[in-house]
């Protein structure tokens, strides 16, 4: 059997990346962050950055259909070749915990039934990729992925954590075609 000879394998890899599409999810019940980004000849760029919010009236239940319908809107509109998200992030209340996880499952869902992979981040590499450091704030990720991405306006924290996400992926899969490990496929 023939293999072509590891330049080429390199070569196909870093193709692949330069025109990789990802969407990108902070996902959360009221207030879900979504970001389309691509690596445009290896430059990232924002294709679609924005929140899907939910009213607090609306319940739990209508709130998860609403998230995935949405997300499926943008899966078809966009046609994303995979999907990120931030992994399970320690809480204090087991409300909130399961609130997240619900809002992440209708993501993962939504994202699996239109035949995305999916991956995930930890916060903390998210912060690390976007800013520099793993501790860093909101207003820091919002300030960085706007000069990242070279937006002419800083987006509020929702999408602002979803493109960070966005572009820790490409980022992840740039080095994975590298040899080094990329992110978690789920």
């Amino acid at each position: 059997m023939y293999a072509p000879p590891f330049g080429l394998n390199v070569r196909r890899s870093i193709l692949r990346l330069l025109i990789m599409r990802v969407l990108a999810i902070d996902a959360s019940l009221r207030n879900t962050g979504v970001a389309i980004v691509d690596a445009n000849n290896g430059k990232p760029r924002s294709i679609y950055f924005g929140t899907i919010h939910n009213a607090s009236s609306l319940r739990s239940s209508s709130c998860l259909v609403a998230i995935r319908d949405r997300l499926v809107e943008l899966i078809r509109e966009h046609e994303p070749d995979c999907c990120a998200l931030e992994s399970v992030i320690y809480v204090q209340s087991h409300k909130t915990a399961i609130l997240l996880g619900a809002a992440r499952g209708a993501a993962i869902l939504a994202a699996a039934e239109n035949g995305l992979p999916v991956f995930e981040y930890s916060p903390r590499r998210i912060k690390q990729s976007a800013v520099g450091r793993g501790a860093a704030g909101k207003d820091q990720v919002a300030f960085m992925v706007r000069a990242l991405l070279g937006l002419t306006e800083t987006p509020d924290a929702d999408a602002a954590d979803a493109l960070a996400i966005g572009l820790t992926h490409l980022r992840s899969q740039e080095v994975a075609s590298l040899g080094v490990p990329g992110g978690m496929q789920i």
